[in-house]
């Protein structure tokens, strides 16, 4: 049996800690390193090491504690990682991670590949701003190109008037830009490959994002068979270029003529898969730690058509709080993340809406969802 430690220990760790505690016959314990003490991860049954996700000496520190190592986040030190290889397993790759890390990099990496990506470039300086968007035209996306998730460190340039006020926005942080893609929809998949090479792909899920934060995933897309089997290509291509085992979540635009571009590559189980816990045969967490511990991978078919939404902090409301919710019903799955604090936009529980007598009927389960995601109000206690 294997002592599994995990960089980061929030919602993504939390659920991984829960599916490790289900597969006792293989892992015996989990530690996860998190700067916050009582950690969702840590509620959930891992010790904890309290320190920095880039904390050298912490991270050395897990690994002489662990067997395998794995991430729920990218912040961690890709080099520190990578020096430890050859005393312990570290999955996803510690090179695959530097490149995720790096906006610029990735994108650079993945056009090198033959994938088709949006139209990007580096910014070197604000007259370089300028001419780039000169060429690009109007609008683009400036991106931080380190240390950015849930659309902080994105700015999107609709007039000339903004490109000032971006640059500085970001000045002192490595930037990158990219043509603004006039998609009709945002959809990922979610792909696994486990330390045999074996590779498993669910089905392509669509996505939508309020205020760059994801607020519904509905499970399978509602596209055309061409461009699910597009996706589904694009995303067996992107695993058989990238190093290691693991979960991936890759995000992709479906434009207007129905082309498939991919926007950002995640190496980590991801929010868009929360809907697998449910629907699937195989959750995302389960198919994680059996990629990382060389497993056969579970079958990624989906039992029932389902919907994810987040739940957010409320506008306005910071600190302590307990929720109200609508009386359970069937098919609706409420998971809380027990982070100790709320705040604005914070990703602090979902729910999963299933379609328990399969009817395929998905307008349905977008509207309970909605319903059930209105009637949660939070409190203080």
């Amino acid at each position: 049996m294997k002592v599994l430690g995990i960089i980061g220990g929030g919602q993504l760790g939390m659920m991984l800690t829960e599916a490790a505690k289900k597969m006792s016959e293989h892992i015996s314990d989990v530690i996860i390193l998190d700067p916050n003490k009582n950690c969702p991860a840590a509620k959930s049954g891992a010790k904890q090491i309290v320190a920095d996700f880039k904390d050298k000496n912490a991270i050395v520190e897990l690994s002489l504690q662990s067997d395998v190592i794995t991430y729920e986040i990218e912040s961690g030190d890709s080099s520190v990682l990578e020096s430890l290889k050859t005393s312990i397993s570290v999955n996803p790759s510690p090179v695959t991670l530097r490149t995720i890390q790096d906006k610029l990099a990735q994108k650079t990496f993945l056009s090198k590949n033959n994938i088709a990506v949006p139209e990007f470039a580096a910014i070197e300086s604000l007259s370089d701003l300028q001419k780039k968007i000169s060429l690009f035209g109007l609008p683009v996306l400036l991106k931080a190109r380190r240390d950015a998730y849930d659309g902080r460190g994105n700015f999107r340039i609709e007039n000339e008037g903004q490109i000032e006020y971006a640059y500085k926005l970001f000045e002192g942080r490595q930037m990158m830009i990219e043509k603004a893609i006039d998609f009709k929809m945002e959809v990922s998949v979610i792909a696994a490959r486990n330390t045999h090479g074996e590779i498993a792909v669910y089905p392509v899920v669509e996505n939508i994002h309020k205020d760059n934060i994801l607020e519904m995933t509905i499970a399978p897309a509602r596209v055309n068979a061409r461009v699910s089997q597009e996706a589904d290509a694009i995303s067996r291509k992107v695993m058989d270029i990238l190093h290691g085992a693991g979960v991936f979540g890759i995000e992709m635009f479906v434009t207007r003529d129905d082309r498939v571009l991919v926007n950002e590559i995640a190496p980590r189980v991801h929010n868009s898969g929360h809907h697998t816990l449910q629907s699937s045969e195989t959750s995302q967490f389960e198919q994680h730690l059996r990629a990382i511990l060389g497993l056969s991978l579970g079958s990624t078919e989906l039992k029932h058509h389902a919907v994810m939404c987040n739940i957010l902090g409320p506008k306005n409301f910071f600190g302590t709080y307990k929720i109200i919710t609508i009386e359970n019903k069937e098919g609706v799955f409420l998971k809380m993340y027990e982070k100790e604090e709320a705040r604005p936009q914070r990703k602090m529980g979902h729910i999963n809406v299933i379609d328990a007598n399969d009817t395929k009927d998905t307008e349905s389960l977008i509207n309970t969802a909605k319903q059930i995601i209105e009637s949660i109000k939070f409190e203080k206690p």
